[in-house]
């Protein structure tokens, strides 16, 4: 067995443990990522692209943020348009100028890649066999095969950021975790495009027929979603399928704009609301999608893996400057609250925009539970004091602090 030592092994090779990673080398840290599939796997993954400033700030303290700022779009607010009737929220304006930056989560992650590679940094990409030791001991470590040969490396902490399916939740004792889930009766068809963007800012929209979004990657690249039944196959939708049925949920004089061409790639994704809490067991802290998932109304998901991040880095480098050892307990309890956060608001903007169907919910027939929700749509659309609480929440909470 191949022994290595570090002071933070960090479990995922996606956009949180690549950023913590980059922010942990920084400030002299020294972490070694494992990750499961290829690079090239992970870049050919399509995620979306809204990042808070917030997670555009630590990208750029990172030292990772040249591409992202001469070539990320600013968004200085988005359209949410009821059955045709189109509102814009001014995020600048709202939220005293605090906007969000459109650059693909595809290229966060090269770019993190690119900079972990030129640093000379360790990642093994495509390990099996990965497990997580003495988590809750002084001494924790991790085995994991890599092209044939078996390693353990010996390490201080470990970041898990792997993902709701990985081996780090798993890690935790069951009866030392609480989890909250909560599944939605619907998908999301997600199709990407080589083609002019129907809105230079997004438009969330609620129709008789159903949700959709319209998001753009570029100037020249479209991400369009369609709320679909859980039951449908990606087969089913051809592309003259898809175009059309977003032509009749997108506000007249936007569909008039709409460009049609081939899909790049398109895929069905369930919505669903989790949380497990604690966020740390011992010297193991789970980061971002590990710990918690959001519907991507509202595009909460890697946003709110940017702020355990952010909390996480804070309390390394506290403990590897200043030997403070205490403030490891915080972890938890200061990621959990912007977590709920996050919860709530993604939970609320899919009850307002989407249709429930036939399906109960919070012991409401669909009927009185749509009337209840357009009724609160109308509200937060049309008072300035509603929009201004729709834009906080959009270009997210303030992170916090360590105690």
């Amino acid at each position: 067995m191949n022994t290595l030592k570090t002071q933070v092994a960090i479990i995922g090779a996606g956009p949180s443990g690549l950023l913590l990673g980059q922010l942990l080398h920084t400030q002299g840290i020294a972490n070694v990522i494992i990750e499961r599939v290829s690079g090239e796997y992970i870049l050919g993954r399509i995620r979306a692209g809204i990042l808070e400033q917030g997670f555009a700030d630590l990208v750029r303290e990172a030292g990772v943020a040249e591409r992202m700022d001469a070539e990320g779009e600013i968004h200085e607010g988005f359209y949410v348009a009821n059955n045709g009737k189109s509102h814009r929220i001014d995020l600048e304006k709202m939220t005293g100028g605090k906007v969000v930056v459109c650059y693909g989560q595809t290229e966060i992650t090269r770019d993190l890649m690119k900079a972990r590679e030129g640093a000379g940094l360790q990642t093994f990409y495509e390990s099996s066999d990965t497990q997580l030791h003495d988590v809750n001991r002084e001494t924790p470590y991790v085995t994991f095969k890599n092209n044939g040969e078996d390693f353990k490396l010996e390490c201080d902490y470990i970041a898990g950021c792997d993902g709701f399916h990985g081996v780090s939740r798993k890690t935790i004792p069951e009866d030392k975790r609480t989890e909250h889930e909560r599944v939605y009766p619907f998908g999301w068809l997600g199709f990407l495009s080589d083609t002019p963007p129907v809105s230079e800012e997004l438009i969330y929209a609620k129709s008789e027929r159903g949700f959709a979004l319209a998001s753009r990657r570029s100037a020249t690249r479209s991400r369009y979603y369609l709320q679909v039944p859980l039951t449908d196959k990606v087969e089913e939708w051809s592309d003259d399928r898809f175009w059309d049925e977003l032509e009749k949920r997108l506000p007249e004089e936007d569909a008039k704009k709409l460009v049609r061409g081939p899909s790049i790639e398109k895929s069905i994704a369930p919505l669903r609301s989790f949380v497990c809490e604690p966020m740390q067991y011992g010297n193991l802290f789970l980061v971002g999608d590990a710990a918690h998932i959001v519907p991507p109304t509202g595009a909460k998901g890697l946003n709110l893996a940017a702020s355990d991040v952010a909390t996480l880095y804070k309390i390394m480098t506290r403990v590897y400057h200043d030997g403070d050892k205490s403030c490891i307990a915080q972890y938890s309890e200061i990621a959990l609250r912007r977590v709920w956060h996050g919860e709530r608001f993604s939970w609320w903007m899919s009850n307002m925009l989407h249709d429930f169907g036939d399906t109960k919910v919070n012991d409401m027939d669909a009927e009185t539970f749509d009337r209840f929700m357009s009724s609160e749509l109308d509200y937060f659309m049309n008072y300035e004091e509603g929009r201004r609480v729709v834009a906080n929440q959009y270009v997210g909470m303030p992170y916090e602090d360590l105690h």
